[in-house]
Order: structure tokens, then sequence, then C-alpha cells
């Protein structure tokens, strides 16, 4: 299941595990990445919280995140690759792994074509 929240994150659920990166939009108003900060891995969250913070030769942004659970994996490559997420950020540029405290939380967000009507 793919989904997205009006801060331009993306989650592709499986099992209960949700993998969270930035959308390609987000990525390309942020312009090229050059730093990430991810969490550790054990780091509750709840929805909302921040997650991550990107640099770019623009600016710095957080990167919230978009349902409650657990960190249980980042992307390590991230930290000596950060414009990965300018290249695949749908993809490659994942930024980490959350298992959900509830997955029917869900379905609370957007779907592909809502979140291209929000962007459009």
């Amino acid at each position: 299941m793919l989904k997205f929240t009006e801060d331009h994150e993306w989650l592709s659920i499986k099992g209960g595990i949700a993998t969270v990166g930035i959308t390609r939009y987000a990525s390309e108003l942020l312009g090229d990445l050059v730093f990430v900060d991810l969490p550790a891995v054990g780091t509750v969250l709840e929805k909302g919280e921040t997650a991550a913070t990107v640099e770019s030769v623009k600016a710095a942004s957080d990167v919230y995140c978009p349902l409650a659970g657990e960190i249980i994996a980042v992307n390590e490559f991230l930290h000596s690759d950060p414009a990965m997420i300018n290249r695949s950020p749908e993809g490659e540029g994942w930024f980490f792994r959350l298992r959900l405290a509830n997955v029917d939380d869900a379905t609370a967000l957007m779907d592909e074509a809502a979140y291209l009507a929000l962007v459009g």
C-alpha cells in the first residue's frame, strides 16, 4: 500500500512496516541535498514528530514521522551519499523503516491520486 502526507512524505506499507521517504516533488523543491540526519534505530515516534532533517544548498528541512511507531531501520547509504534522495526519492533514497503502532491509521493518509491533486 502506497500512502502520502501533506508534508510530502511517502510510505510504502507491507506487513505493518512502513518504508518512509520524501516525494519527488519535495526533493525538487529542496534542490541538491548535501546532508541528512536520520533517527536512531529503536526510537519511538508519534505522528507528526520530527524524524529526520535534510539540508540542501537552499535550506534545512525537517522530515516528519507520518504515523506513530518504532524506527527499525535507517538507510545508512544516505550519510555518505545524500544526493541519492535527489536521484531516487521514491526508491533507493528512502529514509527509514517504521514498525507501525497501528496499521489502520494509514487509512487517513492520501493515496497517490489525492497527493498528485494536492501538488498538481
